[in-house]
């Protein structure tokens, strides 16, 4: 069926479905959940089935494309399609939404508003990766920001007001810059247009490209995290339930660093020249920093939380290493970790269920009684330490061995940066080791296991970390099972960003910021 509308179809089944969730007769909710598992199933059916139909390995430009005219006055359209960086994360999006409706499965309170803004949040994700206009890039980004607010203020823990409030405060905030940035674009030159390949072909003085770049990074760093404007997610997540987990870590992360590699590097690419080396620094605090003050956190939460920000320095080192290899390091890391991040955000959930506390000072010896728990915790931080076999080894070694090989940074800048990353690399392992450790090993703590029936993990729960592990591991083997969906477009990006302006190559780009940044001075 190539005519078949797949993107418009994955995208609105979800929304649509959602507002039949006040009509549906239920009264304890058990209905509910089982309509909003079998709609995540479905549209997660055609995502699959969207992607082995009509979607080519070897093609890196958009494929799947739709473009239907809303307001032609000034070109604005229902455009989307997928290329290789957008169709990995459509897939993950799909699979993580539908297993956190699965984790769901406890819930009681409110529970048809909980999955109305679930399913509702699934459309606007996947949308968020499938547009192709830039006005509407900005509409459904700011659409996924009310239901993870009303998802962090009325199921979240006791601080969870204060939690949501930044949220929304901080990704607001920064979503007037994404505003700002798409109308001085559409309005540039002589036509006007919202149309993202359109967009990328006007010749934007460089003056006005480093303006764009700026604010868009500022707009994308928050939902990444990028250190300073960081500190929203470790509140959030340490108020949020374990399906909200699920989402933060293994999608809405994972939204920032696509829309910094689609807008920023793709569209923007002299500025990307300029920004590249402070892309770097950026993403080195982030390693160092991060896993630094995770190995300090005593509260559980917040501590998988700060190691998500560290792991996520990799994929702003990838994108700015001008190098195949690190692109595409980038590229798998962002799925590496939603896998890996949504697995253990889950396991800390199930965990808090049993132990009503996230203080690791408080826990201790509850592997004894919750064997299966324990296997899969102590599994999944082998993920994310990065454990040869697993995908998170080989998406940080891509990064590693791409970005050491560019020949964009000079060698003392790119020694200093490798050690720097070696260090967040053995800094990982501490703080996880350590935690298992406090949280498993050990005396068992009497007011705990007296007041708490430590059970261990039922069925669903088993089910679904099995089904994360088998991708985790699977692409831990068998990289190629997932870098050549993407290959063929982060070649051709790469290229485009080491030939795109011959005048400036990315050395001289260094010698140019070398003022502010004087550690990467020739």
């Amino acid at each position: 069926m190539p005519n078949f509308p797949w993107l418009t179809t994955i995208i609105l089944f979800p929304i649509a479905a959602s507002l039949l969730i006040p009509v549906i007769p239920d009264k304890e909710g058990k209905t509910v959940r089982w309509f909003a598992l079998i709609v995540g199933l479905i549209d997660f059916a055609l995502i699959v089935a969207a992607f082995y139909t009509g979607y080519d390995f070897s093609n890196p430009d958009l494929q799947l494309v739709e473009s239907y005219s809303w307001i032609p006055q000034i070109d604005l359209k229902w455009s989307v399609g997928v290329d290789g960086l957008s169709m990995p994360l459509i897939i993950l999006t799909g699979f993580i939404t539908t297993l956190a409706a699965l984790a769901a499965w406890p819930v009681t309170f409110k529970p048809r508003l909980f999955y109305f803004l679930l399913l509702a949040m699934y459309g606007g994700q996947i949308a968020v990766f499938a547009v192709q206009d830039m006005l509407l890039f900005f509409l459904v980004w700011e659409l996924e920001l009310i239901p993870v607010y009303l998802l962090l203020a009325i199921w979240g823990g006791k601080k969870r007001h204060y939690a949501a409030t930044k949220f929304i405060l901080y990704t607001a905030g920064g979503s007037l810059f994404i505003l700002l940035g798409s109308l001085t674009m559409a309005f540039y030159g002589d036509n006007i247009t919202f149309d993202m390949s359109s967009l990328a072909l006007k010749d934007y003085a460089l003056n006005l490209q480093l303006l764009l770049y700026a604010g868009f990074l500022i707009a994308y760093a928050v939902k990444l995290p990028i250190i300073p404007l960081h500190t929203w997610l470790p509140d959030a997540h340490g108020e949020a339930t374990a399906p909200v987990h699920m989402l933060l870590a293994g999608i809405l992360l994972k939204m920032g660093g696509y829309a910094l590699i689609r807008m920023n590097a793709q569209m923007l690419p002299d500025a990307h020249a300029y920004f590249a080396p402070v892309l770097v620094i950026l993403g080195v605090v982030n390693i160092i920093y991060a896993a630094l003050t995770s190995f300090a956190q005593r509260n559980l939460k917040r501590k998988i939380a700060y190691s998500s920000i560290s792991h996520m320095g990799f994929v702003t080192i990838g994108m700015a290493s001008f190098t195949d290899l690190g692109l595409s390091g980038a590229v798998l890391q962002m799925v590496s970790h939603g896998l890996i991040g949504a697995s253990l955000f889950f396991l800390v959930g199930a965990t808090y269920d049993r132990t009503h506390t996230l203080m690791l000072d408080e826990m201790g010896g509850v592997g004894k009684r919750m064997k299966k728990i324990f296997a899969m915790f102590t599994t999944c931080s082998m993920a994310s330490l990065a454990l040869p076999g697993m995908s998170g080894f080989v998406a940080e070694l891509m990064v590693f061995v791409g970005f050491a090989t560019s020949d964009a940074y000079n060698p003392t800048f790119k020694v200093i940066v490798v050690l720097l990353m070696a260090v967040g690399v053995i800094l990982t392992p501490i703080y996880l080791l350590s935690m298992l450790r406090e949280i498993f090993y050990g005396q068992e703590n009497d007011e705990l296991v007296s007041h708490q029936a430590l059970i261990d993990a039922e069925p669903r729960e088993v089910f679904i970390i099995a089904c994360l592990l088998v991708p985790i591991i699977g692409i831990g083997f068998y990289p190629k099972l997932l870098t050549q969906v993407y290959d063929a477009t982060t070649v051709q990006l790469t290229q485009r960003l080491r030939d795109s302006v011959p005048t400036l190559t990315a050395e001289k780009a260094i010698q140019h910021v070398s003022v502010n940044t004087p550690v990467i001075a020739q």
